[in-house]
């Protein structure tokens, strides 16, 4: 289940916990994470990992001072029925268990294979398309009349 909460820096969004399993060599571990999502930045979602915590006054927060990575909210969307991504970024489901993902990040650190819960995923992001609906990001940011204004009287011209 989603948390809906206010963090003092950011916009208010929607944060979901969630437990990953880190897939080793010999054994699985328990990471704990976050889904987080600001229609501010409506095309990405943040993961972190780490404890949710508590503010002064009881509402949540998620986790500070973790590993936090940044996806693409379709990326996730697409992963939930065939393979997406390509590079640092992958998450496909499982062919043999109807709730399991697999995300596959890469850093120049090293890399990590998780299975998460599908479930979840698909339950955080319906609760983002009813934030703000799939496609309609653009709308959101403006970008139509950003690229309209720079590209006015021939757009910008870095010789001159």
């Amino acid at each position: 289940m989603g948390i809906q909460i206010v963090v003092s820096d950011m916009a208010p969004g929607h944060f979901s916990p969630l437990t990953l399993q880190l897939i080793g060599p010999r054994s699985w571990t328990d990471v704990p994470a976050v889904l987080g999502y600001d229609p501010a930045d409506p095309y990405a979602v943040q993961i972190s990992f780490g404890e949710i915590g508590a503010s002064a006054n009881g509402s949540l927060v998620p986790p500070d001072g973790g590993i936090t990575w940044l996806l693409a909210r379709e990326l996730l969307r697409t992963g939930l029925d065939r393979p997406a991504g390509d590079g640092d970024v992958r998450i496909w489901p499982a062919h043999s268990a109807a709730d399991v993902l697999f995300l596959h990040l890469r850093a120049p650190s090293g890399e990590a294979l998780f299975e998460l819960s599908r479930g979840a995923v698909a339950a955080f992001l319906r609760h983002t398309d009813g934030m703000v609906p799939p496609g309609s990001e653009g709308t959101l940011l403006g970008l139509d009349d950003e690229l309209s204004a720079l590209l006015a009287d021939g757009g910008a011209d870095p010789g001159r």
